[in-house]
C-alpha cells in the first residue's frame, strides 16, 4: 500500500482524526448550550451522530498516535477495510444528520421568520453547530477518500 497524505498511522491521519474529534465536539457543545435543542429532533440527531464522530475519531487518533510511537505500519488491508466502512458510516450518518438540521434551521430562519420574532430563541448557536458539523463531516469524507484510496490500491 502507498504512503498517502492522511492515511491511517501517520502524522497527516492523527491530525485529520484529532479535527475531526474537536469540531465534532465542538458541534456538540455549541448545540447543548442553545436553549430549547431537544425540541427538535434533528438537533438531537445532529447531537448523536456528532457523539459517535467523537468516539470513531477519539479511537483512531489513539490508534495513529500508538502507530506512530511504535513506528508500526497500519496498511493491512483487513485494518484499512475496517477503518474505510468506519469512516463510510460515521460520514454518512453525520451528513445526514448536518443536512436534516440545516433543513430545520433553514425553515425556521428563513421560510417561517421564527429567529426574527422570537429574539430569545438560540438560531445562531443552532447554525453555528451545523456549520461546525459540516466541518466535521468534510474532514471525515477527506479520511473516508484516503482509506478508500489505500484499499483500492492494494
Amino acid at each position: 500500500m502507498k504512503k498517502l497524505i492522511g492515511s491511517p498511522g501517520t502524522l497527516g491521519g492523527l491530525l485529520l482524526r484529532v479535527g475531526q474529534c474537536l469540531f465534532a465536539a465542538a458541534s456538540i457543545a455549541a448545540m447543548a448550550s442553545a436553549f430549547g435543542f431537544s425540541n427538535y429532533t434533528a438537533f438531537c440527531y445532529l447531537i448523536a451522530s456528532m457523539g459517535l464522530q467523537v468516539l470513531w475519531s477519539l479511537g483512531l487518533a489513539f490508534l495513529d498516535a500508538y502507530a506512530i510511537k511504535i513506528k508500526r505500519d497500519l496498511h493491512n488491508p483487513v485494518l484499512v477495510s475496517l477503518f474505510v466502512v468506519g469512516d463510510w458510516v460515521t460520514a454518512t450518518l453525520s451528513l445526514a444528520a448536518a443536512c436534516s438540521s440545516a433543513g430545520v434551521a433553514v425553515l425556521y430562519t428563513k421560510d417561517m421568520g421564527f429567529c426574527k420574532s422570537l429574539p430569545h430563541h438560540p438560531c445562531s448557536r443552532f447554525q453555528i453547530s451545523i456549520a461546525l458539523g459540516f466541518i466535521t463531516w468534510f474532514l471525515i469524507f477527506t479520511s473516508s477518500l484516503v482509506t478508500f484510496w489505500l484499499l483500492a490500491s492494494a
